[in-house]
């Protein structure tokens, strides 16, 4: 079993010896969140079995390779795990990557998340399951193992981590989400230091009923489609 400092000194070994200072979650109110989250992920599951089955369908009919793929993200404290989407790219997406890292619409100053407005890796099932979120909804299963939560800091990937100064470490300080202040706030529009600083006002001012606010404007957002390349 992984200890909090055991996972305090995996992601301190990221940013050498730069100070990390986590705003510790906690309490009766922040168990509250972990079972409403396990809850929820429950009750949508099960509501929202027939139309992901359709969705492996529609994926297995329209590109070669499997229904969904698994990513090793990095949660709270940096603790490693893998994250489930419905596949929304081809299989070669990654060997692809390398051919099209000057093409990055994101920020291009801090390159720390790639992404293209017209990804030519996208296949067309593809392209309306990222516009309408409907890529992550196997994040459930993440909620359900405690790995993640439905409102939280969008867990990175190692090799974003890989390039994190103490600042943006400080995003780790809560277990990870399937929406969040700044997916509510711009999604990817956003420049990446704007991201990590509506997490850290996130993790600085959390409460349930935030938490529920948040849900609240997630479906608007979604519906919107605004930034969602």
């Amino acid at each position: 079993m992984v200890t909090r400092d055991a996972e305090i000194e995996f992601v301190s070994t990221r940013v050498g010896t730069q100070p990390v200072e986590y705003h510790e979650l906690g309490g009766f109110s922040y168990s509250v969140k972990g079972v409403f989250d396990r809850l929820v992920a429950a009750a949508a599951l099960v509501l929202l079995a027939i139309p992901m089955a359709l969705i492996v369908l529609a994926i297995k009919l329209t590109s070669p390779g499997p229904a969904f793929i698994k990513q090793e993200r990095v949660g709270r404290f940096g603790r490693p795990f893998y994250f489930y989407k419905f596949r929304s790219m081809r299989v070669d997406a990654e060997v692809l990557r390398e051919t099209l890292e000057d093409h990055n619409d994101h920020d291009l100053d801090v390159p720390l998340i790639f992404k293209m407005r017209n990804d030519p890796r996208v296949t067309r099932i593809g392209s309306f399951l990222r516009r309408s979120s409907l890529d992550e909804l196997p994040n459930l299963f993440n909620v359900l193992r405690g790995e993640m939560s439905i409102v939280g800091p969008r867990p990175p990937l190692p090799r974003e981590v890989s390039h994190y100064t103490a600042y943006h470490m400080q995003r780790l300080s809560t277990v990870p989400g399937m929406t969040g202040l700044w997916q509510v706030g711009g999604r990817c529009e956003l420049a990446f230091d704007q991201m990590v600083e509506l997490d850290l006002e996130y993790i600085r001012n959390w409460s349930l009923l935030g938490d529920l606010g948040i849900i609240l404007r997630t479906p608007l957002v979604v519906l919107g489609g605004k930034g969602a390349w």
